[in-house]
Parts: structure tokens; sequence; C-alpha cells
């Protein structure tokens, strides 16, 4: 009895050692488990390309648009009717245009996570909204017609559906969640980016199709919209699987 006694303390002495070390791993694995992976440590390389891609044509078309409302194409140019309709109501070209811009050009900065500004992240959601709404006044005189207007109006709903979850996501706290809902709202508006190689081959094959802007407008944003959002809702799917199967393997 005594000798049992002498050796109970050193047993549980070694015990509380390999159970803090226990403690410390399951510790571990749940902070990398709360990491989110939606982060620019784990966007795959040829997303990342696509990211600033779309950023840069996104600017470029915004710069575009604004010099054509200053000084509109010749009426020769293929360009002059679309120059001619956005400067129809440029008022409120200028009140979409702007916003945007500058939604696309805070979007890297809240995204990749370069600063920690609060201010940055509440005035992207500002902007979206801004953006969203000046988006549907827009498709009323859409230069497509009635197949742009149902593109404009889907995306453009789940769009601003995304960054609303986003923002509910923020005020609860759930980083991981937010970010993830932010993401998708930001590719589905950089969708628009992806429109603009798709109808510059709708303008460069128009001598043999024979069509025009109004027949390929509205094909060219279903289309480009749709790359956009499926290819993200991909990427955050297969990133989320991931992310489960290494909870799984780091509790074998």
């Amino acid at each position: 009895m005594i000798a049992m006694k002498s050796t109970h303390p050193k047993s549980e002495a070694i015990s509380a050692v390999l159970n803090s070390g226990s403690s410390a791993r399951e510790n571990s694995h749940v902070e990398k488990d709360s990491t989110p992976t939606q982060n620019g440590s784990g966007t795959p390389g040829w997303l990342s390309v696509g990211f600033w891609i779309c950023f840069v044509i996104a600017l470029a078309a915004a710069a575009r648009r604004l010099i054509a409302l200053a000084r509109p194409s010749a009426g020769g140019s293929p360009m002059a009717g679309l120059d001619a309709t956005f400067a129809s109501h440029t008022a409120l070209t200028l009140s979409h245009i702007i916003p945007a811009t500058a939604f696309v050009l805070l979007a890297p900065f809240v995204l990749l996570r370069a600063s920690g500004k609060k201010w940055l992240e509440t005035a992207l959601f500002l902007l979206g909204v801004i953006v969203g709404i000046t988006a549907y006044a827009m498709s009323a005189d859409a230069i497509g017609g009635w197949i742009e207007r149902t593109a404009v109006l889907f995306f453009n709903s789940l769009f601003l559906y995304s960054l609303g979850r986003a923002f509910i996501y923020r005020q609860a706290g759930e980083d991981q969640k937010k970010h993830r809902w932010l993401t998708r709202a930001v590719w589905i508006l950089l969708g628009i980016a992806t429109t603009r190689p798709v109808m510059g081959v709708f303008f460069a094959t128009s001598r043999l199709t024979h069509l025009e802007p109004k027949q390929f407008f509205g094909i060219a944003f279903w289309i480009g919209f749709s790359l956009n959002t499926i290819i993200v809702e991909m990427w955050l799917r297969v990133g989320n699987h991931a992310a489960e199967q290494y909870e799984i393997r780091s509790y074998l």
C-alpha cells in the first residue's frame, strides 16, 4: 500500500504531461481549422492570374467609358452607337461607373487582407450597394434588350445577395463565412470584365455573323457573368472540401 501511494503522484504527473501535450495538439488543430481558406496564400496561381486580369480589364473598361462620355466615338465607328446610348443618360452612367471602379480598386485590399482596417471593408459594402442599385436602373435601357436585362437582373441580384450574406456574417463575427460570401460578390461583379473579351470576339466576327451589338450584348453578358460565377463557386466548394479532408486527417 505504501509503495502504491508513493508511485501514484508520479503517475498523475506523467498523465498530466501527456494530457497537456494532447490538448496543445488539439488546440493547434482548432486554430488551423478556424483559419479561413480563402485568403491570398490559399488561392491557386491560375485563379490569382484570372483575378488580376479581370481587375485590369474592369479598370480599363471603366476608363474607356469615362473617356467616351467626354469624347464620344466618331459616327462611323462601331462603338458610336454604344457611346451615344450611354451619353444619353450620363448622370446615371457616372453614378454606376465611379462607385464600381472604387469597388474594384478596394477589392484586393479587402480580399487579400493587405490591410486590417475595417473602414475599407465598410466602404466596400457601401459601394457594392450603390453599384447594385444603379445597375438595376441602367438595365431599364439595356443595349442588348431583354436578354441583357435578364442577365443583369439575375447576376446583380446574386451579387447583392452575396454581399448581404457577407454583411450578416460580419455582424455575427463569423469572419470565414463573411470572407467566402464577399469573395463570391467580388467575382460576380468582375464578370463585367469577362464580358469584354467575349464582346471582342463578337465584334471581330461581326462581318461573318452580321450580328449587331444589340443582338450579341445580352449573350456576352450571360457568358461572361456565368463563367465568373461558376469558376468562383467551384473553387470555393473545392476549397471547402479540402479543408474538411484536412480536418478529418488531422484527428486520425
